[in-house]
């Protein structure tokens, strides 16, 4: 359970119930009142090669440490649900079907110079919050790509 404050500094407390519905609840057992709560996919991009030729060291370190510390704050506000940073760009595999056969080539995309460098799956209360979370990350990449998750796929 994670209690804290809402967007009026209200006390609440947030249960996670099935998918990505939430309750929340004043913390003193009050009355219960059901809000949704969304997971978001934050996916930042860059290549970890380029970073390493044109960022100065120290520059490096308070990127790696801001991420350190973001990643700490989301888990103590119960909003991490999972996170990764993932190998460059260069070490990447990209799969398609030629002919009925997969067929392997490296690289994410050729023609990019950047690719997904990491990710994180949040749920947060809002889009608000996902848009800050992502302002504050945009801050080390340039760009964040902000999604929805689904829980399920689309009905047709």
């Amino acid at each position: 359970m994670y209690c804290g404050t809402d967007a009026n500094s209200s006390p609440v407390c947030r249960e996670r119930v099935v998918g990505s519905d939430h309750q929340v609840r004043a913390p003193d057992g009050g009355a219960q009142r059901e809000e949704y709560e969304m997971k978001y996919m934050l996916m930042m991009f860059g290549s970890s090669e380029g970073m390493g030729e044109s960022a100065s060291p120290e520059w490096i370190r308070e990127m790696i440490g801001f991420m350190k510390a973001l990643d700490e704050d989301l888990t103590q506000r119960g909003e991490m649900v999972f996170n990764a940073g993932l190998a460059d760009g260069s070490t990447a595999k990209t799969v398609r079907v030629e002919g009925g056969l997969p067929v392997a080539t490296d690289g994410p995309f050729a023609e990019a110079k950047e690719s997904l460098i990491g990710f994180w799956i949040v749920d947060v209360a809002s889009e608000e919050r996902v848009v800050e979370l992502a302002g504050s990350i945009a801050k080390y990449s340039g760009v964040v790509e902000v999604r929805r998750t689904a829980d399920a796929p689309p009905e047709f």
